[in-house]
């Protein structure tokens, strides 16, 4: 019996350690699958998940269209040039007005009191050099006679000198006032339009502040200016005599026509932008100075350009990029070339085709050579 019941115990025991090897092993195993599964998870994670787009090609036959700045041909706004108060105004706003026609007089007292001693004191210093002259003329007698020195004779004869230089200070200052006082009279400067009136009468007038309004603003608007900027990739095309359409949006279904008369010939650095000006004539005055406008320029697109949503681009110190996805499944960073931007759309003048698969808001963090996963019906 005894024998039996050991038996017994080893038998139990060799059981109860198998079921624990069993279970050991089990748990083992679980945790490491688990493990896997979740290294699996965290990869399929750590793949960030993007949306694609394509270019859209640019037709090569559409017209260039930029935004015009318009401007009168001539504009010039109207100070005083003397103190004082507004007697009259003669025009108002849009009155038409002639070369040298006056625009306003002005009462000007102080400068007309100045002027009366002014002239006053011109009468004394050519009383003043007329008495020095004849008594230069007497000593000179004098002297040749031995009556006087030479020494005194000298100083009657630079006294005369003095003189005469009192005189022609006295002169000059009067015909300073005496154009001032003409400056009571403001005139246009040539023909044109009132654009704008800033007075009153009654109103004072001071000269020489660098803050104040002009009086009155003279424009030409027989003919108008506009300015443009025409982006790089296509300056080689405009030159001056080139017909170019204007279009406003208070004017639809009309387009104006402008010559561009001539061209900066220098890119800028900051818009990398050429300035270009147009010329057009106006003698309906359908054109207004300060008005926005679109000018339609007659180029041919720039080849294998596309456009984009700025949302597409990437900013960085390394220029301007976008992100494609390879056949690899695999992002690229490439470098593009920036022309017009439309606001909703960006061209793109080199870097890019049409056939790309773009990444619309490209992660900051995503590199060259990094995988992907391109949401489904995306990128058609």
């Amino acid at each position: 019996m005894p024998e039996n019941g050991n038996s017994r115990l080893k038998i139990g025991g060799g059981i109860a350690a198998v079921l624990a090897i069993g279970i050991v092993a089990t748990g083992i195993v679980t945790r490491a699958s688990s493990e896997h599964r979740l290294a699996e998870w965290t990869a399929a994670q750590a793949v960030p998940s993007v949306t694609v787009i394509r270019p859209t090609a640019v037709a090569a036959g559409d017209a260039l269209r930029l935004p015009a700045n318009l401007q009168a041909l001539n504009s010039a706004p109207i100070y005083a040039r003397t103190t004082g108060y507004v007697r009259r105004w003669l025009v108002d706003l849009g009155d038409p007005v002639r070369q040298g026609q006056v625009l306003a007089i002005l009462d000007a007292p102080d400068v007309d009191q100045q002027l009366a001693a002014a002239r006053a004191d011109l009468q004394t210093a050519r009383a003043n050099q007329q008495l020095a002259a004849t008594t230069a003329t007497r000593w000179s007698t004098m002297l040749d006679k031995d009556a006087v020195s030479k020494q005194e004779t000298d100083e009657k004869r630079g006294d005369l000198a003095a003189k005469t230089a009192v005189t022609n200070a006295a002169q000059a200052n009067v015909a300073r006032l005496q154009a001032l006082t003409g400056f009571t009279r403001l005139v246009a400067p040539f023909d044109g339009i009132v654009t704008s009136r800033s007075t009153q009468i009654g109103a004072l007038v001071v000269a020489g502040n660098a803050s104040s309004t002009p009086l009155f603003t003279v424009s030409d608007v027989s003919r108008i200016r506009a300015y443009v900027r025409v982006p790089q990739a296509y300056s080689g095309q405009i030159h001056p005599g080139m017909q170019v359409g204007l279009t406003l949006p208070e004017y639809a279904g009309r387009t104006f026509t402008a010559t561009l008369t001539r061209t900066a010939g220098a890119i800028d650095p900051g818009s990398g932008t050429v300035l270009v000006e147009l010329q057009a004539p106006n003698g309906d005055r359908a054109l207004k100075p300060g008005s926005y406008a679109q000018a339609s320029f007659p180029l041919r697109g720039a080849g294998g350009t596309v456009t984009l949503p700025p949302s597409a681009l990437i900013v960085g110190s390394g220029g301007t990029q976008v992100a494609v996805v390879g056949p690899d499944g695999k992002a690229l960073l490439r470098t593009v070339t920036i022309g017009r931007d439309q606001g909703k759309v960006v061209e793109i003048t080199a870097g890019l085709a049409a056939n790309d698969r773009v990444i619309d808001n490209p992660p900051d963090s995503l590199q060259s050579g990094d995988p992907v996963k391109v949401l489904p019906n995306a990128g058609k």
